[in-house]
């Protein structure tokens, strides 16, 4: 953006930073920290209900894939690694679903105050954030009820979190933005999300990939070939992440369950879906630092 841009921008609001990090730092933190509040102590049963719907998931999910399709059947704890998939991925939904009209919601908050724009999608991020946190708690406690092991790798999940915020915030970020232009973003970006939930290693294994691997009982030790179909498939950044939780969950001698390194084909083609989130990011604090001086006007 040049000089003259720069000036126009700041005519019409303030930008998605703001010049004083401190005061942007705070401001995300007290956000983040009243809407979980609000929305998890508000109640009776508090956190409870934001259990519910990812653990309902998980058992309609682990009743037809196990009982009715036998897609799970024969994979060593496969309801673990299920759920922490869905957890996963509930948190990428959350992010980017909240996001897509966070912009509107606070439009009272935009019209009357001037802050950095950028500090109400990254406290929805920080909510979701927060929510994640404590879900992954029963998934542990599940996975050591169901006899897996505690076991070193486990430490992996936090830095899997990592890329996933980041796709998911660069997602919403970009989403954010063009809702508050086009209204039909928000049924767009629900019919994109069912294709990537079904497109990415969520309620089947990676291993699984391009329809060419039957599960049986009868694998020899160590892991089955993956088609090429497959190979890019787990490009997705979201089926590379999911992939290598299910590893660090139940960890090694699991045949069904490879790392995202082997199931993508070699460790360096994991540069691929480390690019895509990268970029995505990237674009996303681009377009919503671009479009942040004239939110409140687009409105």
């Amino acid at each position: 953006m040049s000089t003259h841009d720069h000036v126009e921008a700041r005519r019409y609001g303030p930008d998605a930073f703001g010049d004083d990090l401190r005061r942007f730092v705070n401001l995300t933190l007290t956000l983040a920290n009243t809407d979980f509040k609000l929305t998890y102590f508000g109640s009776v049963l508090g956190y409870v209900w934001s259990l519910m719907q990812p653990l309902l998931f998980f058992g309609v999910l682990d009743v037809v894939f196990t009982k009715v399709f036998h897609v799970g059947q024969n994979i060593p704890h496969y309801p673990v690694t299920l759920l922490g998939a869905i957890i996963l991925w509930t948190f990428f939904l959350v992010v980017t679903g909240n996001c897509v009209q966070c912009l509107l919601g606070r439009e009272g908050l935009l019209r009357k105050m001037r802050f950095p724009r950028l500090v109400i999608p990254l406290s929805v991020a920080l909510t979701a954030l927060y929510q994640l946190g404590l879900n992954l708690i029963p998934v542990f406690l599940f996975a050591v009820v169901s006899g897996v092991k505690p076991r070193l790798s486990w430490l992996e999940l936090p830095l899997l979190v990592i890329p996933l915020a980041m796709l998911a915030v660069g997602a919403g970020m970009i989403l954010s933005v063009l809702y508050v232009r086009f209204r039909d973003i928000l049924p767009i970006w629900n019919i994109t999300a069912q294709i990537l939930f079904y497109g990415s290693p969520v309620i089947y294994p990676a291993l699984q990939y391009g329809g060419t691997v039957k599960v049986t009982p009868l694998h020899p030790a160590g892991y089955l070939p993956i088609t090429s179909l497959g190979h890019v498939l787990m490009c997705n950044p979201i089926a590379a992440i999911i992939t290598q939780m299910r590893k660090a969950l139940i960890g090694e001698g699991n045949a069904f369950n490879p790392s995202a390194a082997y199931a993508i084909g070699g460790a360096v083609r994991l540069l691929i879906p480390l690019a895509i989130v990268c970029s995505v990011f990237a674009l996303g604090v681009w377009f919503f630092s671009r479009e942040a001086p004239r939110i409140a006007e687009n409105l």
